[in-house]
């Protein structure tokens, strides 16, 4: 599992950035940082300025997934589902799941303020990229 992760970081290095986290172009939101994603994700934010953010993440094992969850959240799989587990207690719930990208895409074009990643290559005029691993 750490190898596939790794793999995908050296990737995304040597070749630019694979994965794009998109939002509708009808949200004013431009950029966002990594610490705002990585807390959108892990639920300890809910908004940027004021703008309400819905997180969304595929379901699985997907590449992108461990990809994601190893560049921007900065856990691995196992720490991960331990952090969820702690929070399960606490009433919080994770992100929504999508069982696809071009799932992902659709929800971000029609909910506002629905936030997720996708391959660089499937970003169209329809969506805004606001970072890049």
């Amino acid at each position: 599992m750490k190898a596939i992760a790794l793999f995908f970081i050296l990737v995304s290095a040597v070749f630019g950035a694979q994965y794009s986290m998109v939002i509708s172009k009808k949200v004013p939101l431009t950029l966002i940082s990594v610490e705002q994603i990585r807390d959108i994700y892990l639920q300890k934010r809910r908004s940027v300025g004021d703008q309400k953010i819905i997180p969304l993440n595929l379901v699985g094992q997907e590449p992108s997934r461990i990809a994601f969850e190893s560049a921007v959240i900065g856990m691995g799989r196992d720490r991960l589902n331990a952090y969820w587990v702690k929070q399960h207690f606490q009433g919080i719930t994770p992100p929504i799941t999508q069982p696809s990208h071009e799932s992902i895409k659709a929800f971000v074009q029609n909910v506002e303020g629905a936030i997720g990643y996708i391959p660089s290559s499937m970003v169209d005029n329809s969506l805004k990229v606001i970072y890049e691993f």
